[in-house]
Parts: C-alpha cells; structure tokens; sequence
C-alpha cells in the first residue's frame, strides 16, 4: 500500500511516518508538487500553534485553508482511493460549554479554526466521486512522544518541584493520544465499512488539570503539590502577566483551567473498537517520554 501523507515533518506527520513504516511511504514537504501516486492521501499539513506570536493571518488561510484546496483537488484528479485530513475541533469552536458533537453550528473565534472551517466546508462542497472515501478528523489536544505546547509546560512545573497554585479551579478537558489517532487513521485506511463524513477524536475520558498533575507526579515518582489559592488573586496574576510578558497571562490560565469536553460517540460507533490506549494509559506514555527525552 502506498499513503501520501503530507506535512511529514510535523509532529502528527512524523508520528505516522514510525507507526506505517512497513508501507510504502511518500513523504511531502512544502513547496514540492502535488503528484500523488499512492492508494491513500493523508493531509497533516497545517500551522496550528504559533507559540512565539510570529505568524499574520495570512499564513493560516495559506495553508490550513489554500493547501487543503490544493491536496484535495489532486487527490480527486488521481486515482487515489481514501483521503484524511485533519481539521480540529477549534474549526468548531474555541469555547465549549456542555459536549462537543459534529453537528454543532460552527463559531470560531481565531484564524486557526476560521482557516480549518474554510478548509473542511472546501472539501464537503465537492462530490465525492465513486470508489473513493473522504474523511475530515476533528482532534482535540493531541499528545504523544515529541509532543509541544502546555503539557509540557505543566511537565516541566511538576517536574521541577514547583506547587501547582490553580487547585480550586475546577474543570474537563478532553485529550487524545497519537496511539489512538494512529490507530483510528489505519482503520479508516483498511476498512471500506466506515462511511465517509467528519468525525469528532478524542480518547474516551475526560480529565481535569488536577488529575494530570497528579499523573505527572506519578510518572516522576513524587506527591504532587497542588495549592488553592484563591481565583481572583490568580486572575489578576494573569492580568498582569498580559503587560509584562510572564509565563501566566490571561490566555495560558483559559487554556489550563478551561473545561472543553469532546464526543467520540460518532467515531467510536463507526470503529465498532476499543482504542489500544485509554486516557491515563495515553498521558503517561506521553510524561514517561519526556523523561526520556530529558
């Protein structure tokens, strides 16, 4: 079997490049031609977290949005048979108030889930020509070895001793591990039952931050120190962490204290599977690996 999977380079790119290495790969990388030649296309190609506030609107729409345009018209131009891509869930919404389903009217906020959004509507505007099969996958976090972002930086909290001061914020959040989006990806690939369509991924139990501290301990062998400090106190921590530039401002509190609950209810129907990992299984492969890679 042949997959073309673009956006190799990246941490979901290189995650599926180790986990199909007995296939027979094409690896795209920006600015290459779209000749596609294989059975399968997989678009990983994406900006998603601009970490340093370098990147301008333009760049999103470029190629969350301009690229997908281009990879979908060569896959239905070829005789390639499956096409995956991955939007997000932020292509739905960036704030989530009760469980995130597929058929929720979409609102995002940032040029990340607009640009996703006009990706996926792109994409369901064309008719999908017979014998082949189409999938759009909304992950959630997704984490795993290599992994980037806010996990890492309540790893390095944890790991270095310091107390956790957002005890009293209460919340849920869903996560997915790279094992299980590989696995799923796989299934969409070899099976011919799963009807094409946009399906929600997420690992299957929600966690609060408070229990991934405490996993985080667990994984360094330490007690985790979580303190409760008072909510307006912190908030206003933040606030000024916005002026003067400081590792908790406002937006990195939203994130790391905001509930945003997922459903994997359509896919994991579709799948008629168990996923290899479960939530806390998945997480502490991902802590146990940044120890390894210390």
């Amino acid at each position: 079997m042949k997959i073309f999977i673009t956006g190799s380079n990246g941490f979901v790119g290189k995650a599926l490049t180790n986990y199909f290495i007995k296939s027979e790969l094409i690896l795209h990388t920006r600015n290459q031609n779209l000749d596609i030649n294989s059975n399968v296309v997989i678009n990983c190609a994406g900006i998603a977290h601009d970490l340093k506030k370098t990147l301008t609107s333009e760049e999103y729409y470029k190629v969350n949005t301009d690229f997908s345009k281009q990879i979908y018209d060569a896959f239905l131009a070829s005789n390639a048979k499956v096409f995956i891509t991955l939007s997000s869930v932020k292509a739905l919404a960036d704030k989530v108030n009760e469980v995130l389903l597929e058929d929720a009217i979409p609102n995002p906020i940032t040029h990340y889930g607009k640009s996703k959004l006009l990706a996926e509507k792109y994409i369901l505007s064309q008719p999908i020509p017979e014998k082949k099969r189409v999938y759009i996958l909304r992950p959630c976090m997704i984490h795993g070895p290599g992994n980037k972002g806010n996990l890492n930086l309540l790893y390095g909290l944890v790991s270095n001793g310091f107390p956790w001061p957002l005890g009293l914020f209460e919340n849920s959040r869903s996560y997915l591990s790279i094992e299980n989006l590989c696995f799923i990806i796989k299934e969409l690939i070899e099976r011919e039952d799963i009807p094409s369509g946009v399906y929600n991924v997420a690992d299957d139990v929600p966690l609060s931050t408070n229990e991934v501290i405490k996993m985080i301990a667990e994984s360094k062998e330490k007690k985790a120190k979580i303190l409760n400090f008072n909510k307006n106190f912190i908030k206003v921590l933040a606030r000024i962490g916005d002026f003067l530039k400081l590792p908790l401002n406002s937006e990195r509190l939203q994130k790391l204290t905001e509930s945003y609950i997922v459903s994997n209810t359509k896919i994991k129907e579709a799948l008629g599977k168990q996923f290899p990992v479960s939530s806390k299984e998945g997480l502490m492969q991902t802590f146990k690996s940044f120890t390894d890679y210390a």
